[in-house]
């Protein structure tokens, strides 16, 4: 115990609700990642957590808006002005079956009890409001100081009650700069069999945000090092030891995991990272001198992403646009490119994913020999692309100048063969822009007609 410095400003709302519940003689305390956060620098928040020795009955009564969240556990959510503040009666619990909640809960009035349940040390802190004596049993706001994540107590009982907290420990490492203290980091692979209950979405989660963490590439070692990864992504597995040679300093994942750390921390675009050369392993054929090759892997790469993204239920659009950014990863741009070559590329890769593939060519170039992301690497292809843009050019069937009505307008019926010939009709464009007006592309869909025997089919 003692008070906290440099001084926590508690916000007006929380100092109101703790006002009254003191009247009522209930406690009020600050926990978890606001106190954390305060001594890591980063600012107070208006994202808080509050815990108390008044039962969850007593909130509903005392408060006129509160929505019962998770009030078979003690949870309760109050609405104070523009705050939604989750407040949790101070409990211990009993039985983790599931892998996640407890079979039961008792409701204490210690504070001490209630922090000791927590995962972490640096989440297991508390600020009583209004006197503001801070509680810190575990010693977390020292454990923070040496940048370290060490459970509470036990750290093979602590996983044994939610499967995802090793996870959580990789993630936090992985966002804060922090390590893993050994005894906590030593009881991660023992509690596989827990993190196996695990739900797919909670894991997507917290992996999702490991990979949009500022040091990903260590954390996805340290997922590697426990066992974690082939529970998580065992699409990766086979990445391991599989050798590239030419300009690649290592092997296949650990170019991934360097791909993922020089790529911009966009979810999309990391999962893009993290498998764009996943399906190497299983198109890898030696050529002479054991020269390896990788003909089709973005391929491979795809399906593999597209299954595991599925598995942990990713949103559709995630997936359609990490599936898309790594099908159209293998382009060879050279100066020698033509401007129709370019604009096959924009039409091919889609004008809303250019930006999107260059960054991911940026990170795989680093990635290569481990160097520092160079955005000048793709300066001049970046400069082509904007130039043959700029010349008012049709890169998707819908900006040609003629589209299915008016085809139909003219006597071609409505089927696959429309689209069929809409499609030769951009071709046509992409090789030349100037063929773009009604009046050409009338002509020559009546000649496509009829050069492919499409009369009486259409």
């Amino acid at each position: 115990m003692g008070n906290i410095s440099p001084r926590y400003r508690v916000p007006k709302e929380i100092r109101t609700i703790a006002d009254v519940l003191r009247r009522k003689g209930r406690k009020t305390y600050i926990v978890g990642g606001a106190l954390r956060d305060h001594f890591l620098g980063r600012g107070e928040t208006n994202d808080i957590d509050l815990a108390t020795d008044a039962t969850p009955t007593e909130i509903l009564e005392l408060f006129p808006r509160v929505i019962p969240t998770g009030i078979k556990h003690g949870t309760v959510t109050i609405l104070l002005r523009a705050l939604q503040v989750e407040m949790t009666t101070l409990r211990v619990e009993k039985g983790y079956s599931d892998g996640r909640r407890p079979d039961s809960i008792d409701f204490v009035k210690d504070i001490a009890e209630d922090l000791s349940r927590r995962d972490f040390t640096m989440n297991a802190m508390a600020l009583e409001v209004p006197s503001e004596e801070f509680f810190d049993p575990f010693s977390g706001r020292i454990d923070i100081g040496n940048k370290k994540i060490r459970s509470v107590g036990n750290a093979a009982a602590r996983f044994t009650e939610d499967g995802l907290r090793p996870l959580r420990a990789i993630r936090f490492a992985a966002q804060l700069g922090f390590d893993i203290d050994d005894d906590t980091l030593s009881a991660i692979p023992p509690s596989i069999p827990t993190f196996r209950k695990v739900s797919a979405e909670r894991i997507r989660d917290e992996f999702g945000k490991l990979l949009v963490s500022t040091r990903p590439a260590s954390g996805l070692a340290l997922l590697e090092a426990t066992g974690l990864l082939s529970e998580i992504l065992p699409e990766l597995v086979p990445a391991r030891g599989c050798l590239q040679k030419g300009l690649h300093a290592y092997d296949v994942l650990d170019h991934l995991f360097l791909a993922v750390q020089a790529s911009p921390p966009d979810l999309g675009l990391r999962l893009a990272a993290l498998f764009h050369d996943a399906g190497k392993p299983a198109s890898m054929i030696l050529g002479e001198n054991d020269i390896p090759s990788f003909h089709g892997h973005e391929v491979i790469s795809e399906t593999l992403a597209l299954r595991a993204m599925r598995r942990l239920r990713f949103p559709n659009d995630t997936i359609a646009r990490v599936c898309h950014l790594i099908a159209q990863h293998m382009f060879h741009y050279g100066p020698e490119w033509t401007d129709a070559a370019v604009r096959r590329f924009i039409a091919r890769a889609g004008v809303d994913s250019i930006e999107d593939l260059l960054y991911l060519r940026i990170a795989d170039t680093a990635a290569t020999a481990g160097t520092a992301p160079d955005p000048y690497s793709v300066e001049d292809f970046r400069n082509r692309i904007v130039s043959v843009k700029s010349k008012d050019s049709a890169f998707r069937i819908k900006d040609l100048a003629i589209n299915g009505n008016d085809l139909a307008a003219i006597g071609f019926p409505r089927g696959p063969a429309m689209g069929r010939i809409l499609n030769e009709l951009l071709e046509t464009v992409l090789d030349d822009p100037d063929q773009n007006t009604i009046e050409k592309l009338s002509n020559i869909a009546t000649s496509l007609r009829d050069r492919l025997g499409l009369s009486n089919k259409i």
